[in-house]
């Protein structure tokens, strides 16, 4: 089912979500962007939530710029949702900041962004694990309702979220060298332990796995609070369990 078609100049992505449309959207991801250029401002250079808000910029810049040619069959849908996703890690900061006790998804990066012995890619990665393994499944249930689409795979907004699966592979060496061979220049002295780490996180599995788990969610929500309420207190401890194996001392 097609919840919205829109057409248009402009093309941006956030870390899962691309979108093709008018001016009013590309706006609304374009301040998306300039929120998390201000997270990082004020930030020192080896903070760990630096580290992941760094690599969420550059999946944006290098994606947007492969999608410049892609066609999108609802890219209403996949805005909304782009900021929906986004929202959710603004949030988590806004939390802690307001001394409020964060996700357990988000925990392990909260309290380690200052350690020593952690590369920062592994920062890099244990944030993309919260947003998309935790996040996404959230923002892929808020927008869906929202649309009035369900989640069934083979849809219009299925087929475009694993359109973006494939510009994300033809991008993922790139960031992977911005990352170890630019800004991120010591992963050469922790050996071994953070490649494997790498060689082992894969993007399209774990947008997959979002959506498996919004599937699952949605069912769930429709039959009993208390199964949802449980359903999302182990996602959240679940996640915040590997992000904890992601950040273990390296160096």
């Amino acid at each position: 089912m097609l919840c919205h078609v829109s057409s248009g100049p402009g093309t941006v992505i956030i870390i899962g979500v691309v979108l093709r449309g008018p001016r009013s959207e590309v706006d609304a991801i374009e301040a998306v962007a300039a929120r998390m250029e201000s997270i990082a401002a004020p930030l020192p250079e080896n903070d760990g939530v630096r580290r992941f808000n760094e690599l969420y910029l550059a999946v944006t810049r290098a994606v947007a710029a492969e999608a410049a040619t892609a066609t999108f069959e609802d890219a209403v849908f996949l805005s909304r949702l782009d900021v929906v996703f986004a929202d959710l890690y603004f949030e988590a900061l806004e939390d802690l900041d307001a001394g409020r006790t964060p996700s357990r998804a988000w925990a392990p990066l909260f309290e380690a962004r200052s350690k020593r012995g952690i590369a920062p890619l592994q920062f890099a990665i244990a944030g993309m694990n919260a947003h998309i393994n935790h996040d996404l499944v959230l923002a892929l249930i808020t927008t869906t309702q929202e649309f009035g689409c369900g989640l069934d795979r083979d849809t219009s907004q299925h087929r475009d979220y694993v359109a973006v699966d494939k510009i994300l592979q033809r991008v993922q060496d790139q960031i992977k060298e911005r990352f170890t061979s630019g800004i991120v220049r010591d992963i050469d002295r922790v050996g071994g332990v953070v490649d494997d780490m790498v060689a082992n996180w894969s993007v399209s599995r774990a947008r997959d796995n979002a959506w498996t788990q919004a599937q699952i969610l949605a069912a769930l929500g429709s039959h009993s609070g208390f199964l949802r309420k449980q359903f999302l207190t182990a996602l959240g401890r679940n996640v915040g369990f590997a992000g904890r194996a992601l950040l273990v001392r390296t160096q």
